[in-house]
């Protein structure tokens, strides 16, 4: 299971973002790393390097890697609508993207695992490919036998108000499951990300 393994507060400081989530360490230094930390006179950043950051963001943040992200670049360009807003409708109907939108993970990190362990399904069906992408209608449940996990009852316990920040998903806590009801607008999405930017850095 490719992933990212590096150091994360070091990576999150690099890029200005908590695209891990909560991070302490980047809470108390929110400035690049390095021996000399924010003392250090850093030249102005180029348009490359601008537009460059800004596709990191969206890669580390959602946890795709360097050429799956260019695949779903070139799917996203070659659907109808705004190139930027149809990326990130492929990056939120992800499954892993999903599970933690949905607050069965705590993290998109949390939420791989969940799927690639075979505690998740998808209509039904034990799914454990974390880039599966969903449709809508389809529905998100955590697996039966899987229900009574310690790390998911907190995980939703925490997050069960935070689902309703997400019109397009819905939530039974009765079933444990979720239906993803339709791509989201890129309004509707609170990442952080110019998406203009990435267009224009892979459009060179």
């Amino acid at each position: 299971m490719a992933r990212y393994t590096g150091p994360k507060s070091k990576k999150a400081r690099a890029l200005g973002e908590a695209i891990f989530g909560y991070d302490k360490v980047f809470e108390k230094k929110k400035y690049g790393p390095g021996q000399h930390g924010p003392s250090k006179r850093r030249r102005q950043k180029s348009d490359y390097a601008i537009q460059l950051m800004e596709k990191q963001k969206a890669k580390y943040t959602y946890g795709v890697l360097e050429r799956q992200f260019r695949k779903m670049f070139e799917k996203a360009s070659r659907m109808s609508g705004v190139t930027g807003e149809n990326l990130f409708q492929l990056l939120e109907g992800r499954l892993d993207n999903t599970v933690f939108r949905l607050g069965i993970a705590s993290t998109r990190s949390a939420a791989r695992q969940l799927v690639s362990h075979k505690h998740i399904t998808v209509n039904g069906i034990v799914t454990n490919i974390a880039s599966c992408n969903l449709r809508p209608g389809d529905v998100v449940s955590v697996r039966g036998k899987s229900q009574g996990m310690e790390v998911i009852l907190e995980s939703i316990a925490a997050n069960s108000q935070n689902v309703r920040k997400f019109p397009w998903l819905e939530w039974d806590s009765s079933k444990m499951e979720g239906t993803f009801i339709q791509a989201p607008t890129r309004e509707q999405v609170p990442e952080k990300i110019n998406e203009q930017l990435i267009v224009e850095l892979y459009s060179k």
